[in-house]
């Protein structure tokens, strides 16, 4: 029983974070780099992350108003390697910023901005740079 529960426990780890890519994956169709992926949609279950609608972040990308449709939207992201995206909370890169380094972030509801909220549905501008 112990063996079964222990072999079920890893295929649940497996899973998890699965949805959403690695920061290497981060290449669209014509093989250019990404800086980052941003998503509508998260999830309690980590394997359903970085899900919905997807914006792609192009390196040098320096952008003080989210696109239509995007403010405020943002529920999940992953940064390329050697990447660096920084978000403001505000329109035209004012308010609380972040900066997230390479890697995923499948639930930004976990991440604190300020005392009482996340930075789930938050972005409003951000910048993203790559070496």
């Amino acid at each position: 029983m112990a063996a079964v529960l222990t072999a079920l426990l890893a295929a649940i780890l497996t899973v998890c974070g699965a949805q959403c890519p690695t920061p290497a994956d981060l290449k669209p169709t014509n093989g250019t780099r990404l800086c980052a992926q941003l998503y509508t949609e998260d999830s309690v279950y980590y394997d359903r992350c970085c899900a919905g609608d997807s914006l792609a972040v192009l390196p040098g990308s320096d952008v003080p108003y989210m696109p239509p449709g995007w403010a405020g939207k943002v529920s999940s992201l992953v940064v390329g390697t050697r990447c660096e995206l920084t978000v403001w909370s505000r329109v035209g890169k004012e308010g609380n910023s972040k900066r997230f380094t390479a890697g995923a972030v499948p639930r930004l509801q976990e991440v604190r901005r300020g005392l009482f909220r996340t930075w789930n549905d938050a972005i409003r501008s951000y910048y993203c740079k790559c070496n």
